[in-house]
């Protein structure tokens, strides 16, 4: 009897989980529901140009995206529109290969990857200069989980947005330690 009753409380768990997603999504679908776009952004102190060198370079990629332990890519060079690559990701302990393709890539200003494996969906990288020593990075990176998509949206959202403002973070880090390098071996003055 105690079986049948976990049995019955499960599957109407389930049954309420996937109505409850099912919502989620139709909301979402029409623009009133919660928009599960994670949107990041940061300003890097150097020109657009050396901001670009670093995103667009997808095999060095995981030296700034920490949850990124590896990319290999499939495609020959150079990189562009239709670069197939993929990476080892692991977060939380969970590793996947997460298969991309460069659907954007219009330098310096755009870059963007389809995620085309167990996650769906697409990120997005604008470039654009706040003036010739600053440069503004948006990253827009929207992950569509396999099981319970739009609830797992909804959930992933605050948590991955946190990890991927750190990478931008370690980017920064990345491209102003670089633009200072140069600007010392160079002996010019940034000002």
């Amino acid at each position: 009897m105690r079986l049948r009753t976990v049995a019955a409380l499960g599957m109407a768990g389930l049954a309420s989980t996937v109505a409850a997603d099912r919502w989620i999504g139709s909301l979402v679908a029409r623009g009133e529901g919660p928009d599960p776009v994670m949107k990041m952004a940061i300003t890097i102190a150097a020109p657009i140009d050396e901001v670009w060198d670093v995103v667009s370079d997808i095999e060095r990629q995981p030296l700034w995206m920490e949850e990124m332990k590896a990319v290999r890519l499939r495609s020959p060079g150079p990189v562009g529109v239709g670069t197939r690559g993929e990476a080892d990701v692991r977060i939380f302990l969970v590793g996947i290969v997460d298969p991309v393709e460069v659907d954007v890539y219009d330098p310096p200003t755009r870059f963007g990857i389809r995620h085309v494996g167990t996650y769906a969906g697409e990120g997005r990288f604008t470039l654009e200069p706040i003036d010739a020593r600053r440069t503004l990075v948006r990253w827009d990176e929207h992950l569509v989980p396999p099981l319970f998509p739009n609830i797992g949206q909804l959930f992933q959202k605050p948590i991955m947005g946190a990890i991927f403002q750190a990478d931008l973070e370690r980017l920064r880090e990345i491209v102003e330690s670089r633009h200072a390098e140069a600007i010392a071996g160079t002996g010019t003055d940034a000002g």
